[in-house]
């Protein structure tokens, strides 16, 4: 489970360049109540979310960014039932299409035309935690999961954004990631920017760009346009 939960969330986090800016003269526990409480309140009022993304992959061992890793497409949020459900249409290098939706992860895979089904079974919270982390998620709820840190205010993707280290609570999820930065936009509440890093120095950035919110979003997004000869398979992790 734990390298099918590594590839997952590894696949589907979104990169991006930072540009810093003098923190805010604002203190460390006052500076994230206001970020949480900023996350709750769009929280309460979250329907949909749509955005381009691109990812970057960042390798210690070349200290450098792997080129040919870069992935680029659109993705997809909505409240459907009172769970928040994630889709994603990559379309660079390598076409696939993702979707969490009912508790469980589908990958279709043009290219070999083929779906892996995942199902977290009882980690499904920690599942979805990362896949909609900071797209419809209660800023306080982060606090059950995490250690988080306000780390003042950044310039991301155009936007002043505030940024908050997660540290995982959790032994086994800190073997996957040792920590994640996220960059929250103070106005609409939502993540424009992630960072997440792997015990090794290993990370991925994401960037998300033309994001609307609480808009109709595509009526086909959350269904996956296989073939009648598509093979249904269920890896384990």
């Amino acid at each position: 489970m734990r390298d099918a939960l590594k590839t997952l969330v590894l696949g589907i986090v979104v990169a991006g360049s930072l540009l810093m800016t003098d923190a805010w003269p604002q203190s460390q526990s006052a500076g994230l109540e206001d970020v949480l409480d900023q996350m709750d309140a769009a929280a309460r009022n979250f329907k949909t979310t749509e955005a381009n993304f691109v990812t970057d992959q960042y390798y210690e061992v070349i200290k450098d960014i792997d080129e040919s890793a870069r992935q680029k497409g659109k993705i997809y949020f909505r409240r459907e039932g009172g769970e928040t459900q994630m889709a994603a249409d990559f379309v660079e290098p390598d076409k696939k299409y993702v979707i969490y939706s009912g508790g469980k992860v589908q990958v279709y895979r043009y290219k070999i035309d083929e779906v892996d089904v995942y199902d977290p079974g009882k980690n499904r919270g920690d599942v979805e935690g990362y896949l909609v982390l900071g797209f419809g998620s209660r800023g306080h709820d982060l606090l059950k999961s995490y250690e988080v840190k306000f780390l003042g205010s950044e310039i991301a993707n155009g936007i002043a954004a505030k940024k908050l280290e997660l540290i995982p609570k959790s032994d086994r999820f800190r073997n996957i990631f040792a920590r994640i930065l996220l960059w929250i936009d103070p106005v609409r509440g939502i993540s424009v920017q992630q960072q997440f890093f792997e015990p090794s120095g290993d990370y991925r950035l994401a960037k998300y760009s033309e994001i609307q919110i609480n808009q109709k979003i595509p009526e086909d997004a959350f269904k996956l346009k296989t073939t009648g000869k598509t093979k249904v398979v269920s890896p384990q992790g």
